[in-house]
């Protein structure tokens, strides 16, 4: 459960990097959060105490990669992409051990329409010549 709040935390302060915490991301959160086993209280509580990103080594590939697409889908659904969001998204891969590439990478793959599935196989072999 530790590990859905550290992600959480992390699509937080992604979600603030363009000084707006905008509706769709609030609600891609709670739903996400929901979604693993959170209440909207425990994600509230998420919101004012973070808890940080595990250590690298800690993860393994499958997290890793899945804190790489949370990541690149919470850039998207407000369907406005800054470069302070792309650049935080970067370096967000750099520490999850992928190159900062592989953000873009993504992007192309990710829909901004959370309801519309991403072959996520086919994406994990693509990222993994990402991987650092």
């Amino acid at each position: 459960m530790n590990s859905i709040k550290a992600q959480l935390s992390t699509l937080i302060e992604l979600a603030k990097v363009d000084g707006e915490f905008d509706g769709l991301e609030k609600l891609h959160i709670l739903k996400l959060g929901q979604a693993n086993g959170l209440s909207p209280a425990e994600i509230k509580e998420i919101v004012v105490n973070p808890t940080p990103m595990p250590e690298i080594h800690m993860l393994s590939y499958e997290e890793r990669f899945e804190y790489l697409f949370n990541i690149v889908q919470l850039m998207k659904i407000d369907h406005e992409i800054y470069h302070s969001e792309i650049n935080h998204c970067k370096k967000l891969a750099t520490k999850l051990g992928f190159k900062a590439g592989a953000v873009a990478a993504m992007s192309g793959e990710i829909y901004a329409d959370p309801s519309i599935v991403t072959d996520l196989d086919s994406l994990k072999n693509l990222i993994k010549k990402y991987n650092s």
